[in-house]
This record gives C-alpha cells, sequence and structure tokens, in this order.
C-alpha cells in the first residue's frame, strides 16, 4: 500500500511542479507581451520601415546591410523611426542633432555602463587620469607600439602585394594600451596577454552577434546555447588576466623599493591612477570596480581606435591629395626628427582636420544605446516615456544630407574652425556625446595623431581597387573583408 501512496503523492507532486511552470511560464509571456504593447505604443507616432511579423527589421537589415538600410531609412524618416529586432526588442532609431541632444544632454541609463550615481562617483575618480600632465609622457609609447608595427610593414611591403592592415593595426592597438595600462615592457604579449587579447576579440564579436540574433535576447536561452558558453568561457579569461594583474600590482605596492620604482617610472599607467584613486571620504575603488574599470578601458580603447586608425588610411589611400598635404605638415612640424614631442601634436592643423572627416565618415562606433530614465520632449513635439529604449546611429546622423551638404565627399575644411563653431554641437559625435561622453577622447586623439603621422612618415597608402572593404558594425565598424591596401615604403624621403 505504501509504495502505491508514495507513487501517487510523486505524481501529484509532479502536476503541481508541472502548473508551477506553466502559470510561471504564462505569467512571464504575458510581461513580455505587455511590455511589446507598452513599446509599441510610444512609438505610434514615428512612422517608419514596415515590419515582418516574427523578426520585425532584422532580416531586411541582414540581407541589405544595416548601415546602408539605416542611411536610406534616415532619408525616408527625417529625425528618427522605430527599429525593431524581433517582436519584442524595438528601439527609437535617431540620426538628427536636436534629437540627439534631447536624449543624450542628461543622464540616462546606458545599456552596457554603469547607471546613475556610481558611474558618476566613478567618472569623479578617473578624470584626473586624463589630465593632460598623465598624457603627455604617452606619446613616446605610442611611438614605440608604432615603430614596431611600420618594421613588421617594411617586410610585407617587399612582396609588392596588398595586405590586410586591419589586423597589424590591432595588435599595435592592444601593445599600447596594454602599456598604457598595465605598465607591459617593451616585449611583445606574453602567452597570457595573447589569450587575454583573443578574449577580447572574441567577447567584441560575439556581444555583436547577439544584438543582431533576436532569439539570444533571453539570458536563460543565451547561456544554454553554444554562443553563450562561449561568451562565458572569454569573460572568464578576461577576468582572470586583469585579477592577476590587479593583484601582483597591489603585492609590489607593498614592496617599499617596488613603490620606489613605481613612482620614478617615465608614465603612471591607468593600473597606478585607479589604485591610487580616493573620492572625498578617502574611499578608493574595490577590486570589483577596480576590474569593471580596467576592462571597459581595454575594451572601448583598443577596438575603437583600431577602426579608428584602419578607416583613416583608407581615406588617405582614397585621396592621395589629402594624404600627401598630411604628410608635408608632418615633415614640416618634424624637421628632420624621426618621432613626435608633445608640443607637436598641437600643429598638426591639417591632419587632425583628416581624421575627424574620417571619423565623421567611418564614425569608430556607429550606433550606441541608451534606455530613457526620464521622459523625453523632442523639437517637433513627439515623445518617449521612461524606460523606452534609444539607438543613436552615429553613422546615420554623420551622413545626415540636412546636416552634411554632400555627405558622401571627403572634405576636411568641415573641421576648419569657422566651419565647425557654426554646426550644431550634436551633429559630430564619434565619442557619444552629454555628461556620458567617452572619456578617453582626449587620449584617443593623441594617439591617433601621433600612429597617423608616423604612418605618413614611412609609407605611401594605395587601394587594392580588386578588394573594396564593405563596411560592417560589430559594435565598431569593422570590415567585412579587411582593409586591403599597397604600401610603398618613403626611404630616405620620409625624414627618417
Amino acid at each position: 500500500m505504501a509504495p502505491v501512496l508514495l507513487s501517487l503523492s510523486l505524481s501529484r507532486l509532479g502536476l503541481w511542479a508541472f502548473g508551477l511552470i506553466l502559470v510561471l511560464g504564462f505569467l512571464k509571456l504575458l510581461r513580455v507581451l505587455l511590455r511589446r504593447q507598452k513599446l509599441a505604443r510610444a512609438m505610434d507616432s514615428f512612422p517608419g520601415p514596415p515590419t515582418h511579423w516574427l523578426f520585425g527589421h532584422a532580416l531586411e537589415i541582414q540581407q541589405t546591410g544595416s548601415l546602408d538600410k539605416v542611411v536610406s531609412w534616415a532619408h525616408q524618416f527625417p529625425y528618427a523611426h522605430p527599429l525593431w529586432l524581433g517582436q519584442f526588442l524595438g528601439f527609437l532609431n535617431i540620426y538628427e542633432p536636436d534629437y540627439a541632444k534631447a536624449v543624450y544632454s542628461r543622464g540616462g541609463k546606458g545599456l552596457l555602463v554603469l547607471e546613475g550615481p556610481k558611474w558618476f562617483q566613478h567618472r569623479k575618480l578617473l578624470t584626473p587620469g586624463f589630465h593632460y600632465d598623465v598624457l603627455k609622457p604617452y606619446v613616446a609609447v605610442f611611438a614605440d607600439s608604432t615603430c614596431a608595427m611600420l618594421d613588421k610593414w617594411e617586410e610585407k611591403a617587399r612582396e609588392d602585394k596588398s595586405f590586410d592592415i586591419f589586423c597589424d593595426v590591432g595588435h599595435m592597438a592592444l601593445d599600447t594600451l596594454m602599456k598604457c595600462t598595465f605598465g607591459k615592457a617593451d616585449g611583445g604579449l606574453s602567452h597570457r596577454d595573447s589569450s587575454y587579447y583573443r578574449a577580447v576579440g572574441e567577447l567584441t564579436l560575439l556581444m555583436q552577434q547577439r544584438m543582431e540574433s533576436f532569439q539570444y535576447h533571453n539570458d536563460f536561452i543565451y547561456w544554454l546555447t553554444p554562443h553563450g558558453r562561449r561568451f562565458l568561457r572569454a569573460c572568464q579569461v578576461a577576468h582572470d588576466h586583469t585579477d592577476q594583474v590587479i593583484r601582483e600590482r597591489k603585492a609590489a605596492l607593498q614592496d617599499e623599493k617596488e613603490r620606489e620604482k613605481i613612482r620614478n617610472r617615465r608614465h603612471l599607467d591607468f593600473l597606478d591612477i585607479l589604485l591610487g584613486a580616493r573620492d572625498e571620504d578617502g574611499i578608493k575603488l574595490s577590486d570589483a570596480d577596480l576590474r569593471a574599470e580596467v576592462d571597459t578601458f581595454m575594451f572601448e580603447g583598443h577596438d575603437t581606435t583600431t577602426s579608428g586608425i584602419s578607416w583613416f588610411l583608407y581615406c588617405m589611400a582614397l585621396y592621395p591629395e589629402h594624404q600627401q598635404r598630411c604628410r608635408e605638415e608632418v615633415r614640416e612640424i618634424l624637421e628632420g626628427r624621426d618621432s613626435f614631442q608633445w608640443d607637436d601634436l598641437g600643429k598638426m592643423t591639417y591632419l587632425t582636420m583628416c581624421i575627424k572627416e574620417s571619423f565623421r565618415l567611418y564614425p569608430p562606433v556607429p550606433q550606441v544605446f541608451r534606455q530613457l530614465s526620464k521622459p523625453v520632449s523632442f523639437v517637433d513635439g513627439r515623445s518617449l516615456p521612461a524606460g523606452s529604449l534609444i539607438s543613436l546611429h552615429i553613422y546615420a546622423l554623420h551622413r545626415n544630407s540636412a546636416v552634411w551638404p554632400d555627405p558622401e565627399v571627403f572634405d576636411p575644411l568641415r573641421f576648419s574652425p569657422e566651419n565647425a563653431a557654426r554646426r550644431h554641437p550634436y551633429a559630430f559625435i564619434p565619442f557619444s556625446a552629454g555628461p556620458r561622453n567617452c572619456i578617453g577622447q582626449q587620449f584617443a586623439m593623441n594617439e591617433m595623431k601621433v600612429v597617423t603621422g608616423l604612418c605618413l612618415l614611412h609609407f605611401e597608402f594605395a587601394l587594392d581597387p580588386s578588394r573594396p572593404p564593405i563596411a560592417m558594425p560589430q559594435l565598431v565598424l569593422r570590415s567585412r573583408n579587411g582593409i586591403h591596401l599597397h604600401l610603398k615604403p618613403l626611404g630616405s624621403g620620409s625624414g627618417k
């Protein structure tokens, strides 16, 4: 009798468990449907392209290339339009300066960064780390890493064939950041550092794939997939590397000789600055906060710089007259010297205008996201409630013909002081905008000037007509088939 009763109890328990799972599943579905209805209602006043009943705009974007598609939609729908990735993830996609100002001139929740008070506290602690006195010695670090890349290019150029510059620029940018963040020596990347480099690259790719695949938006489903498991493994590699470096540096700081050595170094690295940062109450960053800031600096710093430098050199190859003018400016500034000093950077007026124009056409971060913490009203009277998702499409904003006449034309004089002064402050935002703009933008611009100046001094860049790059967004702007250029060494004429 007892086994029968036990069997009945177990089957009843199973039915209860099944019923509970059904109820919880139903409640979850109801919540998702209500959220979708609220999103759809909020965006009703914004006309946009028709959506697929299941995929939203995702299929159309994948088939035609998201960048060109969104630029064509921007011509069709001024200011903004709804953008649906699947049926449950909807953004208002904006690409107009006044719309950008309405959202980005105030706080809000970034989808990949810290929220309000904690973000503000970290920002205050980090700001001294980007003071120009700290940035000055980095010029030599930028030059060292660039020269190693140029030596590699000397060998490749001898083969008289075009090659993809993106990967080499990526290694150089990571090498630079390893030195500026962790104080790595000049001996190249160790095995552990190379694993970290691969992990950062893999995480960038996986994050983009996740955003484009609406079935991966649910955390529970994503962690069960091979992609999700790869993401967790790569996260672990990146976190282990940062944790170990932080532990080693903290241990070294216990030793008086090591402390003296760090004080006498030619530059402080980012980790030193973070370890010394304290708020007004004397409170330091926790180990978890240290790791988060280091990882953010590494992620946002190396891929964006790689993209910016690679697309700039492509623009120089595409427009040889501007390439030559930049090279002449660099030679005049150097006056026979073979590398730059801090004071040289402010003299690079034409090179800077060309860098900014390449940022306009090929922004390193083509799209950023925000969740509204408060309702927002736009200049045309339309509005969105708190909780709405915004996609600021920087690529489309920079090609908005209402703001930029002949947007596809490469014209550095758009960034002459008089032209820049007349333009809307939110018309050109390669480093995002408002209170949450990129804290490292001065660091990035200095690196861009040193690296591109040295590249133009040593090589002439020309296109490979058989392999034009195909721009594609992957958190940063990359090329689907790489950026293949012909490089011609300039030898003694370079001013070496």
